[in-house]
């Protein structure tokens, strides 16, 4: 992929994660471009033609909750094989979609995606659930009553979950108890900041991949939404990898940015950024 094309993905992804709808597969794709430059629109369009394959598979006339939960385990975790394990935690593909609809292994969140995208085409009433330390889906609207909602793990091939069963994952995952609030839809955007949150942690653990953590910090800021410290991730990223004069240009713009919160921290981060430049010379 040159130059050109990745700037062509990129502005399709920024375009589509603003849309009115967006598209959660076809971000999760366009992510996947970043990882894989030989995936292109050929690759793009087979995985969602994937979906709707898999989507095809689900019987017709389904309208309880429970229903759809017990025909997505059936056709996705008891027949296709989708399931996650521990070791998907080590690989970068477990988190891209494409990879995950080849392999039929992924993160959580990633089997819940493909989960929701199935189902959405299937007209199901399902939705993503972030609990801390386990992405799972939901099905029902969330108006409805909770005992008329009902919790699939995708990672564990669709097993139900009780809401017993949701506060043990979080307890486990924080040590706190289930707040109802967790059970709140994530819309597309925030599931992807989550994805690209995970690919950014696989990237730090492994020095050598500051190209992966660049590209998904740089896919994050592109969210309407992001966390304020993504740009001076970014920009230490861009210092590391030998771009001082960019970098230290966007450490003094952080800067400028906390300097009225945390007037300490911004002459740190200014001081980083004069030594940045004198990298330079």
């Amino acid at each position: 992929m040159n130059d050109g094309d990745r700037t062509d993905w990129r502005q399709q992804f920024a375009e589509e994660v603003r849309a009115a709808r967006p598209d959660l597969a076809l971000l999760c794709l366009l992510a996947g471009t970043e990882a894989d430059p030989s995936l292109g629109q050929d690759g793009i369009d087979a995985a969602q033609i994937e979906l709707d394959r898999l989507a095809g598979l689900l019987p017709f006339g389904i309208t309880a909750a429970g229903d759809w939960a017990a025909a997505l385990a059936e056709i996705l975790g008891a027949r296709a094989g989708y399931r996650g394990t521990a070791a998907d935690y080590r690989h970068l593909e477990s988190s891209l979609l494409h990879e995950v609809l080849r392999r039929r292994r992924g993160l959580p969140i990633l089997l819940s995606v493909v989960w929701m995208e199935v189902a959405r085409r299937a007209g199901a009433p399902v939705y993503g659930v972030g609990l801390p330390g386990h992405f799972v889906v939901g099905f029902g609207h969330p108006s409805d009553p909770p005992e008329e909602q009902v919790l699939a793990d995708p990672a564990d091939g669709g097993r139900r979950l009780t809401r017993q069963d949701a506060g043990l994952l979080v307890t486990g995952a924080t040590g706190a108890p289930l707040d109802p609030s967790m059970l709140a839809p994530a819309d597309p955007p925030a599931i992807v900041l989550r994805i690209l949150n995970n690919i950014r942690a696989w990237a730090a653990a492994r020095p050598e991949r500051t190209d992966v953590q660049l590209w998904a910090v740089e896919l994050s800021l592109l969210l309407p939404a992001h966390p304020a410290r993504l740009r001076y991730e970014h920009a230490r990223l861009l210092v590391e990898r030998g771009d001082f004069l960019r970098g230290a240009a966007e450490l003094e713009e952080y800067a400028e940015v906390v300097a009225a919160v945390e007037p300490a921290a911004a002459e740190t981060v200014r001081e980083r950024a004069r030594s940045a430049r004198a990298r330079l010379n």
